[in-house]
């Protein structure tokens, strides 16, 4: 196996866990918030909340190195158009079957589609997010600006506590640090990860340490708010409420520490055979992520008129949620129709860059482009 494809193989294997503590967590918490209880897989989100999005901003981040260097032009097909096609599509897909299913007024449509413009909507905001860090860190490569005074600022809006009403800004500064780390640092993420397959046991012994310092700071009493119902969780809103792992500074390192360590477990499974659909998974997150939330809302609805448990509720719409978006993806490959949910078409290139209609017509465009 070659470095390149063995390092490529776990990054996929650490997207296809993240996408599965994506889907996890919105699966438990409107299942949770039905049932009014906690279930196992509230306790695995709880344990996961300091890094299951900052992993996921960290790892897209580590191979923007090989493309900052192009012409803003390409680079922005590549990095900022290509997530907003997506956003927008998708955005319009879910706002018209909520608005359609539940007001039917093409008023509110219109006025809630110009909103998530300005707006991230929904589970979407990653995607929206994606395309915003790539566009700022490009900027900030052409104003050559030195890595480690970008990842102080980053650092310190993380810790700051911004609350500017701006789901955008707000979700900026809390996760930009993540995704700007992945880029400046992946060299070193990459060997870090190396070593430990060289240093298993060592690795391990690290993991361990890790799980049991996360867990305490995760699921110690909160400081300054009382014990709720749940220990770490506020079920109706759809919260985790940490103890000593909120506190600004620890909860930036236990999300460092923490995507690190999944980056680490990714390489370890990556090495199994038998895991392999994993890293499939991994490759083909997108589609999940884009697609997940309709068979979720409706196999949640069907399946609470029968069961009450929570935790089978919310394995049973979590594995149907991913499932099904599968099924999906795999009909429009087989049928040819509705490409345009999972691949951007042409138009929707910018002239003259790679898969545009107009790149082949150009003598110095290059498949490296």
């Amino acid at each position: 196996m070659s470095g390149q494809n063995s390092r490529l193989e776990w990054v996929d294997t650490a997207k296809g866990i993240s996408i599965i503590l994506v889907v996890m967590m919105y699966s438990v918490f409107n299942v949770g918030s039905d049932t009014g209880e906690a279930g196992f897989w509230h306790y695995v989100i709880g344990f996961a909340t300091p890094f299951r999005m900052p992993e996921f901003f960290l790892i897209s981040g580590l191979f923007l190195s090989l493309v900052i260097a192009r012409p803003w032009r390409a680079y922005a097909d590549r990095r900022v158009l290509h997530y907003f096609y997506f956003y927008a599509l998708w955005a319009v897909i879910h706002l018209g079957m909520k608005i359609g299913l539940a007001t039917q007024d093409p008023v509110e449509m219109v006025q809630q589609v110009a909103l998530a413009i300005v707006e991230p909507y929904g589970v979407l905001w990653f995607i929206y997010l994606l395309a915003v860090y790539s566009a700022a860190t490009k900027a900030l490569y052409e104003l050559k600006a030195p890595h480690w005074a970008v990842f102080a600022f980053g650092a310190a809006l993380q810790m700051a506590p911004v609350a500017t009403g701006s789901y955008l800004v707000d979700q900026f500064c809390e996760y930009f640090v993540y995704f700007y780390a992945g880029y400046a640092f992946a060299t070193w993420i990459f060997g870090f990860v190396a070593w430990t397959q060289r240093n298993l046991l060592l690795a391990a012994g690290g993991l361990a340490a890790y799980v049991v310092l996360n867990t305490a700071l995760v699921f110690s009493p909160a400081i300054a708010t009382p014990i709720f119902s749940w220990p770490g969780f506020d079920v109706g809103s759809h919260e985790i409420q940490m103890g000593l792992a909120a506190l600004p500074g620890v909860r930036l390192a236990l999300a460092i520490v923490g995507s690190l360590a999944l980056c680490v477990v990714a390489a370890m499974i990556a090495r199994l055979p038998w895991m392999s659909w994993l890293r499939w998974l991994g490759e083909h997150s997108i589609v999940v992520y884009l697609a997940f939330v309709l068979p979720m809302s409706v196999s949640r609805i069907v399946l609470e008129k029968f069961l009450s448990d929570t935790t089978v509720l919310s394995t049973l719409v979590m594995v149907i949620s991913i499932v099904a978006s599968l099924v999906l993806y795999w009909l429009v490959l087989k049928t040819g129709w509705g490409k345009f949910l999972f691949e951007r078409p042409a138009w929707a290139h910018l002239p003259g860059t790679k898969g545009s209609r107009s790149y082949s017509a150009r003598p110095e465009a290059t498949p490296a482009e």
